[in-house]
């Protein structure tokens, strides 16, 4: 998994609470006058081996509608009630204070960015993957976990069902928890449809083939919403789909990607 795109309404707003209080690295910054919008990397080290956020700014749109349906980001941090002080001293909004997780002994917190988002942050010890997760809410997890393993080629590292709040979870990824991102599904007992709303965008993932995978996508049920190919004016090859619950996701070829990087 590359990057997780999104849209915010005032990207020196958000880029400074990402670096400020959750340690992020402002990695590059992309302005494309002629299509109106600026793109910004965010993250804790170099794009070719971290999963980054891709911010993405649109000219004179300074608010967003994130939905029910997006859930949130997971960063691993060593202290959260540390990380919990700065972003009170901040002047960030903290909705759940430090404390273990439901049935379990992890210590989280969560906090919302200037947009709205959701961050939890999880107590870990040392990680070469600090940003480690991204949740979203779908209507059949049986049907998802499938897709995700057959169509993406993930793995299910892991299911926890929670019958006493009435949700199921699913860790989805390409490698363990500690070490890797991953997509965490989330199932909510009778909950069939979201509202995606329009603030969330995609997640990027490579491949070493963009062909190969769209047939893939078809395969098991995605609907490829473009044909892979390249990209006119960079050359970077990619496909994109979205998944059986209308999730996006885009495929980008490996060593393009590291060309585009250099």
């Amino acid at each position: 998994m590359l990057h997780v795109v999104y849209r915010v309404g005032d990207l020196d707003k958000t880029i400074k609470f990402y670096t400020e209080c959750l340690g992020m690295k402002l990695l590059r910054k992309r302005d494309i006058p002629e299509e109106r919008y600026t793109n910004a990397f965010l993250g804790y080290g170099p794009e070719d081996s971290h999963f980054v956020v891709e911010l993405t700014y649109n000219y004179g749109v300074d608010k967003y509608d994130i939905g029910a349906g997006f859930g949130h980001f997971g960063i691993a941090v060593e202290d959260v009630a540390k990380t919990v002080d700065l972003v009170k001293a901040k002047g960030g909004k903290v909705t759940r204070e430090p404390g273990p997780v439901k049935g379990g002994n992890t210590v989280i917190a969560f906090v919302e960015d200037p947009d709205g988002y959701k961050f939890e942050l999880l107590e870990r010890g040392p990680t070469p993957e600090p940003l480690c997760q991204v949740m979203l809410r779908v209507g059949d997890l049986d049907r998802a976990i499938k897709f995700y393993e057959k169509a993406f080629g993930m793995e299910l590292l892991r299911k926890r069902d929670n019958p006493e709040y009435k949700y199921t979870i699913a860790m989805m990824g390409y490698g363990p928890e500690d070490k890797n991102v991953v997509l965490e599904l989330t199932y909510n007992y009778g909950v069939t449809e979201y509202d995606k709303g329009n603030a969330y965008a995609q997640i990027a993932i490579g491949t070493d083939d963009v062909y190969k995978t769209a047939e893939a996508i078809k395969l098991y049920g995605g609907q490829i919403t473009r044909e892979p190919g390249p990209l006119p004016g960079i050359s970077t090859k990619i496909t994109a789909c979205l998944d059986p619950d209308g999730w996006k996701s885009v495929f980008v070829d490996n060593l393009d990607f590291l060309k585009e990087l250099e």
